[in-house]
């Protein structure tokens, strides 16, 4: 088993993004999960610090903590740091005595205490109050808890993410944070060996995150504008020393980097309800939907546009994220879609984003 540190403010959304890297995934108390196994994919995770090979559990009160330790059996010798943290300050206890008493525990057990380059690390996290309230996540019921997480620290999250949209050489406003979109590409299946899709690629924040991750992207957008400069931010950070191929300048009908070394990708125009892809032709799709402040989009009405994207999403590809500024579930499931979660995730005063994570239906029909 194994304690996840779970970051950002939305501990239902980072344990279902978690739940991607990790099986068995529990929401314990705020700001800690458990899971019982983890694989490599932690290190890609957006919002979950690391995690930690477990060693015991209690409430969250040093002498508890203490107790727990000296209770467990222990199957290292070495040097040894103990690192505690009160997750958002809320419990009632000490870090610095913690570390200390706990310290005075692996001594006492035949440990050394190395605190520049140990052998091992204890980590202990200690956090208390109401867990998140969610349907879809386990353990995430809203109820009071009290727990201290004991466990050797075994992976951490790399959390390299691409600059700052402002920062990278296309911007437009709107653009989504860095891990946000890590998030988004993370719940899609984005990985090692592994396809996805934005239909609708804006300033190329999702598929630059996909890329990152190590999967294949392939992108499209109705503005030759932003087709243009998601190539430039995916030359600049996943393509960089690889160049492209087949493409030359690429003009409108596609850019392709694809030199067998790493992830590659294509950014082509193209219309989200009719894309030039055969059934199943990828593993996942990620997509921004436009919001609601103008009516029309290009061809289609805004309610049109969203129900044919869901629609052709559907018939390339068996697990979507769709994010948004309404909810979208009803056009969701006309589409062919099972919504496996649901999330709103408060941008700023005057924008809240809606996130659906989607499964395809089985037996569900696809168009041809």
């Amino acid at each position: 088993m194994y304690w996840l540190e779970l970051a950002g403010e939305t501990d239902a959304f980072a344990a279902c993004e978690a739940a991607t890297a990790a099986t068995g995934v529990e929401l314990l108390a705020p700001g800690v999960a458990a899971a019982g196994s983890v694989g490599e994919g932690v290190e890609r995770l957006a919002y979950t610090r690391a995690a930690h090979e477990a060693i015991a559990r209690t409430d969250a009160t040093v002498a508890s903590a203490v107790a727990a330790l000296e209770a467990a059996p222990l199957d290292r010798t070495g040097s040894v740091a103990v690192r505690a943290r009160n997750v958002r300050n809320t419990a009632d206890a000490s870090t610095t005595d913690a570390e200390r008493a706990l310290g005075s525990v692996l001594v006492d057990r035949g440990f050394s205490v190395d605190l520049d380059d140990p052998d091992h690390v204890l980590r202990a996290l200690f956090a208390a109050g109401e867990r998140a309230d969610h349907d879809a996540v386990a353990g995430a019921d809203g109820e009071s808890a009290s727990v201290c997480a004991l466990g050797w620290a075994a992976l951490e999250a790399a959390r390299d993410f691409a600059p700052d949209p402002t920062d990278r050489p296309f911007f437009q406003p709107g653009s989504m944070a860095p891990a946000d979109a890590r998030a988004y590409v993370n719940l899609a299946g984005a990985a090692p060996d592994r396809t996805l899709l934005d239909p609708m690629c804006g300033t190329g924040g999702l598929p630059l995150e996909a890329g990152l991750v190590g999967a294949d992207a392939v992108a499209c957008d109705a503005q030759a504008k932003m087709v243009r400069g998601t190539r430039e931010n995916l030359r600049a950070y996943v393509g960089d020393d690889r160049g492209d191929e087949g493409g030359g300048d690429g003009g409108d009908d596609g850019d392709v980097n694809d030199a067998g070394d790493g992830p590659s990708w294509h950014v082509a125009r193209g219309d989200a309800t009719d894309l030039p892809l055969v059934d199943d032709a990828v593993d996942g799709v990620a997509f921004d939907a436009p919001y609601g402040r103008q009516s029309k989009i290009a061809r289609h009405e805004l309610a049109d546009l969203v129900a044919g994207a869901l629609t052709e999403a559907a018939r390339v590809a068996p697990r979507a994220v769709m994010v948004a500024d309404r909810d979208w579930r009803r056009p969701a499931r006309e589409a062919g879609w099972e919504v496996v979660a649901a999330f709103e995730r408060r941008v700023h005063r005057s924008l809240t984003r809606h996130v659906l994570v989607l499964e395809r239906e089985r037996g569900s029909s696809r168009a041809t």
